[in-house]
């Protein structure tokens, strides 16, 4: 069974930096492109960042420049780097990965668990 473990929330001052974490475990044939969502209290899920298998990087407008998205692909991990957060950053953060368990099965977005990041100011 796949598992996306995400690590690294926490609390934070306004202007500091958290680095998240994602882990993909069990079996499973490749990842494609993973991502981190969040979801601040009475606000729907977005999209804040996301990286292809190849690298390739996208960010929401409200993150672009203080949040870098980064991935292993030999230990299959997935890191978020916020830098100068502010109180608008506080959400839970949700690491995504798109996964086939075969090489003939079909994609499957998978969804961690969250992990609380809260700045104060």
């Amino acid at each position: 069974q796949v598992q996306l473990v995400e690590s690294g929330g926490g609390l934070v001052q306004a202007g500091g930096s958290l680095r998240l974490s994602c882990a993909a475990s069990g079996s499973f044939f490749s990842i494609n492109a993973m991502g981190w969502y969040r979801q601040a209290p009475g606000k729907q899920r977005e999209l804040v960042a996301t990286i292809t298998n190849v690298g390739t990087t996208d960010y929401a407008d409200s993150v672009k420049g203080r949040f870098t998205i980064s991935r292993d692909n030999a230990k299959n991990t997935g890191d978020l780097q916020m830098n100068n957060l502010n109180p608008e950053d506080t959400a839970v953060y949700y690491c995504t990965a798109s996964i086939r368990n075969s090489g003939r099965a079909s994609w499957r977005v998978y969804w961690g668990q969250g992990t609380q990041v809260t700045v104060s100011s």
